[in-house]
């Protein structure tokens, strides 16, 4: 198996159980781990350099935001920290940990979200897939 095709079934695995975990917490970590590795695999690393229009990171910026703040938001979730973490750092928090409780509600955004934040990450693992296709035909 090439590098590419590995790059490729991974984010595959990682959709995958984007698409097959019912709404809930284990959700939202799901697409925790869908950025996490988005992030982590360097043949995706063009997609966050600049924000120009036209860039690759503008493919993915708008629909991306929303999921990078649940990422930061489970990494956030169970720290103790007496640094200011900055108010949307903590209104994911804290929407997480609503989440998390089991108390959810049409007011909490994420929740409220949850089916666009499933439908984005199909987005974005296209995007993601046709770079990886374009880029085995260029070598």
């Amino acid at each position: 198996m090439t590098a590419s095709e590995k790059v490729k079934s991974t984010l595959d695995q990682k959709l995958k159980k984007v698409r097959e975990t019912p709404a809930g917490f284990p959700f939202f970590v799901s697409l925790h781990d869908f950025v996490k590795y988005i992030e982590s695999t360097p043949s995706f690393a063009i997609f966050f350099k600049g924000t120009k229009r036209g860039s690759r990171a503008s493919e993915i910026s708008v629909k991306y935001a929303l999921m990078k703040q649940i990422y930061q938001g489970i990494e956030d979730i169970d720290i103790r920290t007496k640094e200011d973490l900055g108010h949307d750092r903590y209104v994911a928090i804290r929407e997480l940990r609503l989440i998390r409780d089991e108390e959810v509600s049409e007011n909490n955004a994420f929740w409220k979200h949850r089916e666009f934040l499933r439908k984005m990450a199909g987005d974005i693992h296209k995007t993601l897939q046709d770079y990886l296709a374009e880029s085995e035909v260029k070598n």
